[in-house]
């Protein structure tokens, strides 16, 4: 993937891993467009940096991921890279009342909301690059976010797929594979003893620099490569308390 001179939509960019990605694509001299549910959010990152365009959307919902498409194709239809990053983590237990609608939250944000993007936006011609935001957890799961885990586990599966799928169209695909890091996932001050974004993005784009297509950073490295016995033996020391 070349690094500037992209038009680049990124879902969820105003806030966390999104947000350093725009900054950092917007410094590589970058046009990026980011779309988000709260207009609020958007427009304070539309003051901090003037080129960013915005697009207010809720990514759960079907229609109104087909609205963005349409927008797109009609006033960007030189996109050329899609970031499917926006991602919601609730920290929830089977037994809680409200386990299932929670659960479908998540469902409709992280899987069919990336996997309905990307089956749009590949008819975009222009297109050349999907990356895909799953996690450190789709290789280990931690069960305080039992279907966050799970939903990155699919969507690493899903990319692995998609990588093949789209070799005839010259479409590159490029996974992001993020430890916890310092953001509000899940809840404020939940993640504050994690790494910071901003050291993860340096260290990324560096592996994109090297032309990777897998880009981990620190915890989710090791996952990638661990054997089976490792993963296990991660996991029980995860859940020992």
């Amino acid at each position: 993937m070349e690094l500037s001179n992209n038009k680049i939509l990124i879902t969820g960019g105003a806030s966390g891993i999104g947000l350093g990605l725009t900054q950092r694509f917007i410094e590589e001299k970058n046009t990026v467009i980011i779309c988000g549910r709260r207009e609020s959010v958007l427009n304070e990152v539309k003051a901090k940096f003037p080129t960013v365009i915005t697009k207010v959307c809720d990514l759960s919902s079907e229609k109104e991921r087909i609205a963005l498409y349409e927008w797109i194709s009609e006033n960007h239809s030189d996109l050329n890279v899609l970031v499917n990053n926006a991602g919601i983590q609730n920290w929830i237990s089977v037994d809680d009342a409200n386990f299932f609608e929670s659960a479908k939250n998540e469902l409709a944000t992280n899987i069919e909301a990336p996997l309905h993007l990307t089956s749009l936006f590949i008819n975009l011609k222009s297109l050349s690059t999907v990356m895909n935001v799953t996690s450190g957890l789709a290789f280990s799961p931690f069960a305080k976010v039992p279907v966050y885990s799970a939903t990155k586990a699919f969507f690493r599966s899903f990319t692995l797929s998609l990588r093949h799928l789209l070799k005839a169209k010259n479409i590159e695909v490029i996974e992001i594979i993020p430890p916890a890091l310092n953001t509000d996932l899940g809840g404020v001050g939940l993640h504050n003893a994690h790494p910071s974004v901003a050291d993860f993005i340096v260290s990324i784009f560096e592996q994109l620099k090297q032309g990777k297509n897998e880009l981990t950073f620190g915890t989710s490295e090791t996952r990638l490569n661990a054997s089976v016995p490792e993963l296990k033996a991660h996991f029980e020391a995860l859940h020992s308390n």
